[in-house]
């Protein structure tokens, strides 16, 4: 919504600000934003963070919606924008080419204080991270963003921390990059990869397992199982599976360490999980197979109502900006929700945060008129006495 012009009175919302405030303390110890050239930056980087920041929050359509917004309304002009506004052409060269290594520090800044922040769910199941590849449609003009013929596409590798219900690693690919490459650098030491079909490979279930790294994957029902042990089911289970076995055709691709399969069935859903957490009972693999779809809903929150998908940057280093501004807004989200509301985020929050910033600019607006009023009237009985 666009507010009225009034040039005399500076606008603040308390909320807004209360908001931001995590991301603008991760920039203390954040490298500084240099200019390459003689020429002095069109746009800081605490400027570029508000721009995109608020590109996300208001649900801007694009780039040239949101400089519109810069440009007209009282808010964003006097506390987003630069001081002397922004052309396209010089947001445009920002985004696309300043601020990526300043955007990844306050990203991972961000992560940190969530994660030190928020509770810890699931803790009996180990530190779990959901990986997933996301696509995003690209132009015809994304020369570097290959998928196929007639068609560019750009890929988003993210591990997602299912305890907390928040992002926590990021990676940038065109549309035909392999996902499973990104697990073993997704994962550190502790966590679970929890990861669907798509990554079962038994030759990297025998690396992850080598290098200590901690998986649980769902594998194809057809997938071949050599049983080597099998461990007792729990009565009145859906679990109806569990033992030791090697995966695959021996001489082919069957796996060359043991690997724990669980199976259990849901709405008459057949599910095999291949795993190297011999801790969890048969039932709790099942549950932290479950929480896996916490990242599928994540995708879909994000991309409808934060417009993380809308393009305002072709290249490569500029859809990683945008892409990094959209997983630092929801991390704010996550942080505001939880200090106000003691709640995950939810759009119901995020329509009240809107909400409050707008009804704190709308008393600004009245009150400026007011004294707007009186500075008329004051003028008024001055020239009346002369």
């Amino acid at each position: 919504m666009m507010r009225p012009l009034m040039p005399w009175e500076k606008t603040d919302s308390a909320n807004f600000t209360t908001f931001l405030n995590p991301a603008l303390n991760a920039m203390n110890s954040m490298p500084e934003l240099k200019s390459r050239g003689n020429r002095p930056l069109k746009m800081s980087f605490e400027e570029q963070l508000r721009a995109l920041v608020w590109f996300h929050l208001e649900e801007h359509s694009s780039a040239q919606h949101l400089l519109q917004s810069l440009k007209e309304d009282d808010f964003a002009r006097e506390h987003i924008a630069p001081v002397n506004g922004i052309e396209k052409s010089s947001f445009s060269e920002a985004i696309n080419s300043r601020g990526l290594e300043q955007f990844i520090h306050v990203f991972e800044n961000l992560q940190s204080q969530a994660a030190g922040l928020l509770p810890n769910a699931y803790k009996e199941l180990g530190q779990l991270v959901g990986i997933d590849g996301s696509l995003i449609d690209g132009t015809l003009s994304m020369l570097w963003a290959d998928y196929r013929k007639g068609s560019k596409k750009a890929k988003v590798h993210v591990g997602f921390d299912l305890n907390r219900s928040i992002p926590m690693k990021v990676y940038l690919t065109d549309g035909n990059g392999a996902e499973r490459a990104f697990v073993s650098k997704i994962l550190s030491k502790d966590q679970t990869g929890v990861l669907d079909r798509g990554y079962q490979c038994h030759e990297l279930f025998d690396q992850w397992q080598e290098n200590d790294q901690l998986f649980i994957c769902r594998i194809k029902a057809s997938t071949r199982k050599k049983v080597v042990s099998q461990h007792a089911i729990p009565a009145n289970s859906i679990v109806f599976f569990d033992a030791m076995v090697l995966l695959g055709s021996a001489g082919i691709n069957q796996s060359q360490r043991l690997l724990r399969l669980v199976g259990y069935e849901v709405d008459h859903v057949k599910y095999w999980i291949a795993t190297n957490r011999y801790d969890l009972s048969a039932e709790q693999i099942a549950q932290a197979y479950k929480l896996r779809w916490n990242i599928e809903n994540f995708f879909a929150w994000w991309k409808r109502h934060l417009k993380v998908y809308h393009l305002i940057a072709r290249s490569a280093y500029g859809l990683m900006v945008q892409i990094l501004s959209g997983l630092i807004t929801y991390l704010l989200l996550a942080i505001f929700c939880h200090n106000k509301f003691q709640e995950k985020v939810s759009i119901r929050r995020v329509r009240q945060l809107r909400t409050l910033i707008e009804n704190e600019l709308r008393c600004w607006t009245i009150a400026t008129e007011n004294q707007h009023y009186k500075k008329e009237q004051n003028l008024q009985n001055v020239n009346a006495k002369t």
